[in-house]
């Protein structure tokens, strides 16, 4: 099976962290396997995520400080492919099939700051999500479920302790075990 990665490049710890967060929750909740925050290890984002894990379940990879442009090199080195989500890029309607028909690993880039060209460079796809200005948290969204075509919102993870019970109306949370 392969492994599809959300690497967070460009995180500023002083401004980004419930951002970042969110990056990386939508990344578990709509089926990647793994999050690297890139250049920097944010604690507060790092304790947020596995708080999630621990009651929601799933098995996430999660790694943080790595060198961003180092990762993204050692990923096409081992036969990855590489999707920058950015405003600039191919609509993702008109690449998603491409992207989707690959059995490779998907490193998929999503900014904080100002992007340097490196990563337009090394991408194999530049992907956007309409050409308008929007949050890099809905662009990740709305490509993971383009690419998984809606059946990660079904997902059950392994070892959740919580789960919702869908309702009409209030919240309804089961415990599937003691914590």
């Amino acid at each position: 099976m392969r492994k599809i990665y959300v690497l967070r490049y460009g995180h500023r710890p002083e401004r980004d962290k419930r951002v970042t967060t969110h990056v990386a929750l939508v990344a578990r909740a709509f089926g990647a396997s793994g999050f690297i925050l890139g250049d920097v290890v944010d604690e507060s984002v790092y304790k947020s995520i596995v708080k999630v894990l621990e009651l929601w379940g799933g098995d996430l990879h999660v790694e943080m400080g790595v060198n961003s442009e180092e990762y993204c090199v050692s990923w096409k080195r081992n036969n990855g492919v590489i999707v920058h989500l950015t405003m600039y890029g191919l609509h993702v309607d008109d690449i998603i099939e491409e992207i989707r028909s690959t059995s490779r690993d998907l490193l998929i880039v999503v900014g904080a700051k100002k992007v340097p060209g490196f990563f337009y460079e090394i991408a194999d796809y530049n992907v956007a999500i309409g050409h308008q200005p929007h949050s890099e948290i809905a662009a990740l969204a709305v490509f993971l479920d383009r690419l998984f075509m809606g059946r990660e919102l079904y997902l059950k993870f392994p070892n959740a302790k919580l789960e919702i019970t869908p309702s009409p109306r209030g919240k309804l949370i089961k415990r599937t075990r003691e914590h």
